[in-house]
């Protein structure tokens, strides 16, 4: 017996209309690039409401042009997904991607209309890939310096910027024809935890928590199509479970309170915060009970999607999860599919110097030090962040982009000497300038260290942060590429790039 004829012993077989309702529930990935798996095809034929792309499907534009193709090719009515938040996070580099920076220097500029455009180039750019949904805006607060997931993905700590400038981006991406998604409900910027990793949670009394509501409050205004809840503990709203499976979270306060009646995905199963504390399959089965329409299950073994896939057949045929309820979850996501499945016909082109344009106001509007040409670069940043996509951006190409004579070292961990390491790139640096980048020091202890060492010794060096900004130091707001090049033309004293 196939996983497709899969029937719990003892058990009979669903009604083909409502195993086909189970099956839109589910947004599954999948490895490969050139061809869909034959147990895709199957689920897909099935009823699957969707597929998240990734890097790992990803080659160059015509090759995901050709794929979606092939997927709507099986059934015309799924749904195409992809995060693309612009910034150092963004899986679609070597398909041609529009460079904007992060929503955090977006929020630094503060100028709608340029966040527009620049959610603007984002879809259209998605829009001629045959992408039709995908899951940005961020609407998360930025609350807490130690937060080690949201950053610079987060339009600032002010509920009102982060909101005007959530609108000013579903609505653009909406005139598109591409459905936008706020994340990640009720908001995931007051932890200290990555829910990659394990159970993050957010302490705060109720009261606290209202300001982190309210960008999802205007996205729900602006007509997002989609939400997707948090992996986030918030004892003070269910002290028992995550958002993501919590009824009161999602039914009282999100469908009752907030009035939002679109589609609610839950972020990925296969995160730690779900994954070890309940598993993939009954995760599945909990968050559409508490009133998710679809969840994710991203990761390419397919055998992981089959197992939650079963666990929500299982569970309509014993009872444990209402019929009416995935009912209502398909009927919620064939109306999104109708909406947003097929891709336009004629994409019109969009501002290419949008995301540069704003970068470059994000890191000018600050002080600025003198340029310094020539110097040698030390570019210090974490090992990007496995789940996020990093697209091999580095600060000192785009230095050389723009410099040629500079030179410089780049540190992507923390290294097994580093005295050895400090006195080798001072060595190199000679009497150059010497510029000391760092991304979130304040999480990563070891380049803290290496900063401090190397400007014991070179006290004139000019300091860089390129995540959030931790004083007194020339700031890009981000690691994408628009960010790093914008940072870049003012060390070396480049006005126009």
């Amino acid at each position: 017996m196939s996983h497709f004829e899969h029937i719990s012993p003892g058990s009979t077989a669903l009604p083909v209309d409502l195993d086909e309702a189970a099956h839109r529930c589910l947004v599954a990935g999948f490895d490969g690039a050139t061809s869909v798996p034959d147990t895709l095809k199957e689920l897909i034929d099935r009823g699957l409401g969707g597929v998240i792309l990734f890097t790992r499907n990803i080659r160059d534009a015509q090759q995901v042009r050709r794929l979606t193709d092939e997927l709507r090719a099986i059934r015309p009515d799924l749904l195409v997904a992809i995060d693309n938040e612009g910034g150092g996070i963004g899986h679609l580099v070597s398909a041609g991607a529009p460079d904007v920076p992060g929503s955090y220097a977006l929020g630094v500029v503060d100028d709608t209309a340029l966040t527009a455009r620049c959610a603007d180039a984002l879809a259209g750019h998605l829009a001629t890939l045959g992408i039709t949904a995908s899951y940005a805006p961020v609407a998360d607060l930025q609350h807490r310096p130690d937060n080690p997931i949201v950053r610079t993905r987060s339009f600032g700590a002010d509920p009102e910027l982060a909101a005007r400038h959530l609108r000013a981006w579903i609505t653009a991406t909406e005139a598109r024809g591409i459905a936008s998604c706020a994340k990640h409900f009720p908001g995931h910027g007051g932890t200290v935890t990555d829910s990659h990793h394990g159970m993050a949670v957010d302490p705060r009394p109720y009261d606290e928590l209202h300001a982190d509501l309210e960008p999802f409050r205007a996205a729900v205004a602006a007509g997002v199509p989609m939400l997707m809840s948090a992996h986030v503990v918030f004892p003070a709203l269910d002290p028992g479970r995550p958002a993501t499976l919590s009824r009161r979270i999602l039914g009282d306060l999100l469908r009752h309170d907030l009035g939002f009646d679109g589609v609610l995905v839950s972020d990925a199963l296969e995160m730690k915060a779900i994954a070890e504390e309940y598993g993939e399959a009954v995760g599945a089965r909990i968050a559409l009970a508490a009133g998710a329409d679809q969840v994710i299950v991203a990761v390419g073994d397919l055998d992981v999607t089959l197992a939650c896939r079963d666990a929500v057949l299982d569970a309509l045929r014993t009872g444990v999860l209402a019929q009416e309820r995935v009912e209502e979850a398909a009927g919620r996501v064939r109306r999104l599919a109708a909406r947003y499945a097929t891709p336009p016909l004629v994409v019109a082109d969009w501002d290419v110097e949008a995301g540069l344009a704003a970068a470059r106001r994000a890191v000018r509007g600050r002080s600025v030090p003198p340029a310094v040409r020539g110097a040698h670069v030390v570019d210090l940043f974490p090992p990007p962040h496995p789940a996020l996509n990093w697209g091999g951006e580095d600060l000192l190409t785009e230095v050389r982009a723009v410099d040629p004579t500079a030179t410089g070292t780049s540190v992507t961990g923390e290294p097994a000497d580093p005295a050895e390491l400090v006195d080798g790139m001072l060595r190199c640096c000679g009497d150059a300038p010497l510029a000391v980048a760092t991304c979130d020091a304040g999480l990563h202890p070891w380049q803290l260290r290496l900063r401090e060492a190397l400007l014991a010794r070179r006290p004139d060096a000019v300091r860089v942060d390129t995540g959030l900004p931790e004083g007194g130091a020339l700031c890009s707001y981000g690691r994408g590429r628009a960010n790093l090049r914008a940072v870049a033309e003012v060390l070396a004293g480049v006005a126009d790039g």
